[in-house]
C-alpha cells in the first residue's frame, strides 16, 4: 500500500510541476501574411503609325515587315520604325536576323546588306528626313545580322528608339534573277 501511495504521490507531484510549468510559460506570435514579390518585365513594342504618338493603342508587339521587289545590283531601300520601351526599368535593346534556310534557298541572305542608322523623327511627321538621320550602327549581311547581331544600347522607360534599316546589295549575279527569300527581324530587350 506504501508503495502504492508513493506512486500515486509521484505523479499527482509530477502533474503539479507539468502543470506550473505550463502556466508559467506565455506565448505570442506575430506573423507577416500576404507578402507579395512581382517581378519586373523587359517589354518593348513597335509604334505602329509612325507619326502617331505612343498610346497604347499604337503600340505593338509584331508589325509586317517591308516587301521588296526588283532588287538589283547597286539597290538600297529604307525602312523606318520607333520601338517603345513599356517596362518600368531600363533595357538593353538588341536584334538580329532570323530565318530558316528553307525560306532562303538561293542564299540571297549572302548578298543583302542591313545597315541600322540612328532616327530622330524631330517634327514626328513619321517621315525618314536626311537631317534626322544620325549614325550607323554598322553595315552588315543578313547572314552576319543572324550570326552577330546588333547592340542598340540602352533605352529608358518610356524611351523611344527610333531606327532607319537602310537595305542595300552590292554586285548581284544573273544567278539570282528571280529568286525570292523571307526573312524576319527580332528586337530583343533585356532589363537591367
Amino acid at each position: 500500500m506504501k508503495k502504492s501511495i508513493a506512486i500515486l504521490g509521484a505523479v499527482i507531484i509530477a502533474l503539479i510541476i507539468a502543470a506550473g510549468v505550463a502556466l508559467a510559460g506565455f506565448g505570442d506570435k506575430g506573423e507577416i501574411l500576404g507578402s507579395t514579390f512581382s517581378m519586373g518585365s523587359a517589354d518593348i513594342k513597335f509604334v505602329k503609325d509612325l507619326a502617331q504618338g505612343t498610346a497604347p493603342d499604337n503600340l505593338t508587339d509584331e508589325i509586317t515587315g517591308p516587301s521588296f521587289g526588283n532588287i538589283g545590283p547597286n539597290w538600297s531601300h529604307n525602312y523606318a520604325l520607333k520601338i517603345y520601351n513599356n517596362a518600368p526599368a531600363q533595357v538593353q535593346l538588341t536584334s538580329h536576323a532570323d530565318y530558316l534556310t528553307a525560306n532562303d534557298p538561293d542564299e540571297l541572305r549572302q548578298i543583302i546588306f542591313v545597315e541600322p542608322l540612328s532616327w530622330t523623327d524631330t517634327n514626328n511627321n513619321g517621315l525618314v528626313e536626311d537631317s534626322e538621320v544620325g549614325s550607323s550602327f554598322g553595315k552588315k549581311t543578313i547572314i552576319k545580322w543572324k550570326t552577330e547581331g546588333y547592340n542598340f544600347g540602352v533605352l529608358g522607360t518610356g524611351g523611344l528608339k527610333g531606327l532607319v534599316l537602310r537595305f542595300s546589295t552590292e554586285s548581284v549575279s544573273d544567278t539570282k534573277q528571280g529568286k525570292t527569300a523571307i526573312f524576319d527581324f527580332v528586337f530583343d530587350s533585356l532589363g537591367e
